[in-house]
C-alpha cells in the first residue's frame, strides 16, 4: 500500500460536518441486484439517462451506487432526503449542490476508479479529491516530459527505477486533486505549478507560476485508500482536520431495530 496509514472508520449514525473539518468517504462500489434496484431510485432522471448509456453493466453498477451513496451522504450533511439534493455544474464541469442547497456552504468532491470511489465534503471551502488504480504505465517518461513541470520531471528523472512509478502516481494524483479542487478542469496546464512526488515526502504545493502567494492557500494531503490504490486530497486553508469513513450497503439501508 502506497500512502500514509489512515484509520477509515465507521461513521457514527450521524457524522456532523463542522467547519474545520474535511470528510473524505471511502465507498466501495459493489451492490447486490436488490440493492442496485434501491439506490436507482434515489437518482434524477437525467442521472439514470446517463445510467443507461454505459455498455457495461459493471459500468453502469459503479456508477449508479456512487451517485447514490454521493446523494445519501450528502443528504446527512443537508438534513435532506436523497432524492432531494440538487445539483449544478461551473463552467468547467465541477459539480456543486443547487436548488435550496445552493448557497455553497457544503461543497463537495468524488473521484473514482475500479470498485472503488472516494467523496470529499467541506464547509465554505474548495475542495478536490482523486483516486487512481496503481498499475504499470507503459509511456510513463512521455507522460511526466508533457504534464509534469521542470522541477517534478528533474525529480522524477533522478529517482531509482524502482520508485519511479509510485512517484509518479503521487504527482498525477496531487496534480488532478488541485486542478479539480480549483473547478477549472484542463484550463489550468498542469505544468504551471509544483507539487511533491518523491517517495516518503509529505504531500505538498511547492508553487504555483506567476502566483507564487497562491500555493500557500491550499493543503494536499496523500490518502491511501486500499491495496493497489492511492489517492490525494487539496483543500482550501490549513485549518482543517481530516476525518476518514468506510461507506457501506447496511449504513444505506440500515436494518429496522425490534
Amino acid at each position: 500500500m502506497i500512502g500514509p496509514d489512515i484509520d477509515w472508520k465507521r461513521p457514527p449514525r450521524k457524522p456532523d460536518l463542522s467547519r474545520d473539518e474535511v470528510q473524505v468517504w471511502k465507498v466501495g462500489l459493489e451492490a447486490t441486484p436488490r440493492r442496485l434496484s434501491r439506490y436507482i431510485q434515489l437518482l434524477s432522471g437525467q442521472e439514470r439517462i446517463r445510467a443507461e448509456r454505459f455498455h457495461f453493466q459493471r459500468d453502469r453498477r459503479r456508477f449508479i451506487v456512487r451517485h447514490a451513496a454521493l446523494r445519501m451522504i450528502l443528504s446527512r450533511c443537508l438534513d435532506a432526503e436523497p432524492a432531494q439534493v440538487q445539483f449544478a455544474f461551473g463552467s468547467r464541469g465541477k459539480p456543486y449542490l443547487a436548488g435550496p442547497f445552493k448557497d455553497g456552504e457544503v461543497q463537495f468532491n468524488m473521484s473514482h476508479s475500479q470498485d472503488l470511489a472516494l467523496i470529499a465534503l467541506t464547509r465554505n471551502r474548495e475542495t478536490g479529491v482523486d483516486l487512481e488504480q496503481i498499475r504499470p504505465v507503459p509511456d510513463i517518461e512521455q507522460i511526466v516530459e508533457r504534464y509534469f513541470s521542470p522541477r517534478e520531471r528533474g525529480v522524477f528523472f533522478s529517482l531509482p527505477p524502482d520508485q519511479k512509478l509510485e512517484a509518479f502516481f503521487n504527482g498525477w494524483t496531487r496534480k488532478e486533486a488541485f486542478v479539480k479542487a480549483l473547478g477549472e478542469g484542463l484550463a489550468r496546464p498542469l505544468d504551471e505549478f509544483d507539487v511533491t512526488l518523491r517517495p516518503g515526502e509529505p504531500a505538498r504545493l511547492i508553487g504555483i507560476r506567476n502566483a507564487p502567494q497562491e500555493a500557500f492557500q491550499w493543503s494536499l494531503q496523500a490518502l491511501a485508500p486500499g491495496r493497489d490504490m492511492i489517492a490525494a486530497l487539496a483543500v482550501e486553508g490549513g485549518d482543517w482536520r481530516l476525518a476518514c469513513w468506510r461507506w457501506s450497503e447496511r449504513q444505506a439501508f440500515p436494518q429496522p431495530a425490534f
